[in-house]
């Protein structure tokens, strides 16, 4: 049973660092908060966790019997070993994949842009006509205004584009701005509670006591919602800076 267990504890603490190097990169570079949670990430980190630092484990627990032959046992372990190291590889390229590249104030929204959002033609061009916010492997997520195009024809066609659920404009990064340009627009914007579009009413009932906690006023015009793939975060903004004084989760019921 010795055996078993240092054979198991051997296995586990491997696991266990090979995956928090992985995350913890991933998690430090593009999804920490917000990214982490507009993302719905955790679902993705909970399958990686369960196969390479518990299952794989405990696998190696059963077959580690000392009297079987080493060289059946080192094959075992090695098949074991293969299925998490697939395992582990398809969950960081589905995060790469995935990770936060900007958090963009657009019209009347504000939205989370992933990297899956992006065409490779919509990079390129990014990387010709606007280099300074354009999308590289390296960049980290950034704050950016994403303004429809003062042409008319252009706003035409990209709104029509939108409507009919092909390309919008926060996956156009071509077209974005610096942040601090977008303020004045999205000052006009901020609204209170009951009126913030994109959160349902009993949503909004219950961020009445996180709000409260936070001596935030419900009734005070300084909040948007901000939007990914999970569900959405109030944003508060300060009303003098117009700089994001809070992110707020929606409780559960």
């Amino acid at each position: 049973m010795n055996f078993r267990f240092k054979a198991f504890a051997v296995h586990l603490s491997s696991s266990a660092a090979v995956l928090a190097l992985v995350l913890g990169v991933l998690y430090l570079g593009w999804y920490s908060w917000p990214g982490w949670y507009l993302t719905g990430v955790p679902k993705v980190a909970a399958m990686l966790v369960g196969i390479d630092a518990a299952l794989g484990p405990l696998l190696t627990f059963v077959i580690a019997n000392p009297s079987k032959p080493r060289r059946e046992l080192a094959r075992d372990i090695g098949i074991i070993v293969t299925v998490q190291i697939v395992a582990l590889g398809y969950g960081t390229v589905t995060l790469w994949h995935g990770r936060p590249l900007y958090y963009a104030f657009s019209v009347n929204e504000l939205q989370l842009v992933q990297a899956s959002d992006l065409d490779d033609s919509e990079i390129e061009l990014a990387k010709k006509e606007n280099p300074q916010l354009a999308p590289y492997w390296y960049s980290r997520p950034r704050w950016v205004w994403a303004p429809l195009p003062e042409d008319e024809a252009t706003r035409s066609k990209i709104m029509n584009s939108a409507i009919n659920g092909a390309t919008d404009i926060i996956q156009m990064p071509r077209y974005f701005k610096l942040w601090e340009q977008g303020v004045p627009d999205l000052r006009k914007q901020l609204a209170t509670l009951d009126k913030v579009a994109g959160i349902d009413p009993f949503a909004k009932q219950r961020l009445r006591a996180p709000l409260a906690q936070r001596n935030l006023r419900p009734d005070e015009a300084t909040m948007l919602a901000l939007t990914g793939r999970s569900k959405p975060l109030l944003a508060v903004f300060d009303p003098q800076t117009l700089r994001i004084k809070d992110l707020i989760p929606i409780p559960p019921h």
